[in-house]
């Protein structure tokens, strides 16, 4: 797995389809925003479909049907926003996932298309895209087919929890705020165990604690990023449904996420599953003492060993 570079280029998948080519816009606008090299990757597999009913008909090779829709993707960018931009187009034979893993290994992100299932077909296109990220180590934007610029293309929220799986969840979130001069909003959702299922027994402790949770998570962002107006957003409703309700709101969600070869991250899915607007997926490698307490929390359960609670 890679690590995320901070300076690297937009990489952008290219499936040759008229909706497609928002997606490419989509990340044009994000390069231009960062002053970043745009990268257009389209994989493509090597074989070819034959007829013995017309032997005659010899159609392109995969890797000539490639470099075509690279081409076309090429000339769209430019007929919409010039030569400022510095575009790199590349085809690659490969599986979708292997591809754009080695196309984006150096990337600042990687920006894929999200189609129009429905259904648990969705939640797997969800779950698929957070294995990307997971495997990839860079966030993986995640954008609607149906994406159109709006003024809300400013505005980004992020979700955080007080734990470790929101670092780089928060540090994306704001140098995208600062990118597009815009605010942030930064959601902490869910009740504690405590208190779920019941909004009547919400009390003031509770708010106070998520409250201190949010200030100490912003305290080093916000003082890096001084430019980025915050507005810290409360909400007693389940994760998901908090980031989903505020995705209506901003121009892009951003989501932390477990990194290594088998993500579990049910919020994150149900999240990207049902978002209005794009969706930043951001990986988060465990250190060595996550890990170990990782380690010991499993063997709890299973009755190997006692953790003290005192």
């Amino acid at each position: 797995m890679s690590t995320w570079t901070r300076t690297g280029p937009v990489v952008v998948e290219v499936d040759g389809t008229a909706e497609g080519l928002r997606i490419v816009d989509y990340a044009c606008l994000e390069a231009m925003r960062s002053g970043a090299e745009l990268v257009l990757v389209t994989p493509y597999q090597a074989h070819t479909s034959f007829s013995p009913m017309t032997p005659s008909y010899r159609p392109k090779s995969p890797a000539d049907l490639a470099d075509a829709v690279a081409r076309a993707a090429v000339a769209h960018l430019r007929h919409r926003y010039g030569y400022a931009l510095q575009v790199v187009a590349e085809t690659e034979e490969g599986s979708r996932a292997k591809v754009l893993r080695h196309a984006a290994r150096h990337a600042r992100m990687l920006v894929v298309g999200r189609t129009r299932a429905r259904g648990p077909h969705r939640l797997l296109a969800a779950q698929s895209n957070l294995h990307l990220a997971a495997r990839l180590g860079c966030p993986v934007v995640v954008v609607p087919e149906t994406w159109k610029p709006s003024a809300l293309d400013r505005n980004v929220a992020v979700g955080i929890d007080g734990t470790p799986l929101s670092n780089e969840a928060l540090e994306f979130a704001f140098r995208a705020a600062a990118d597009r001069e815009g605010d942030l909003v930064v959601v902490h959702a869910g009740l504690p165990a405590d208190h779920a299922g019941n909004d009547e027994d919400v009390d003031h402790s509770w708010i106070h604690r998520a409250d201190q949770t949010l200030a100490e998570a912003l305290a080093v962002w916000s003082n890096e990023f001084p430019e980025v107006r915050v507005t810290r957003f409360l909400s007693s409703r389940p994760a998901a449904a908090a980031l989903v309700r505020e995705s209506q709101h901003v121009g892009l969600v951003v989501v932390g996420s477990h990194a290594g070869p088998l993500p579990s991250d049910p919020v994150a899915r149900r999240s990207i599953a049902a978002m209005t607007c794009p969706v930043a997926i951001v990986p988060h490698a465990l250190t060595a003492q996550e890990l170990e307490l990782r380690r010991l929390v499993t063997a709890a359960r299973r009755g190997e060993i006692v953790v003290p609670t005192y």
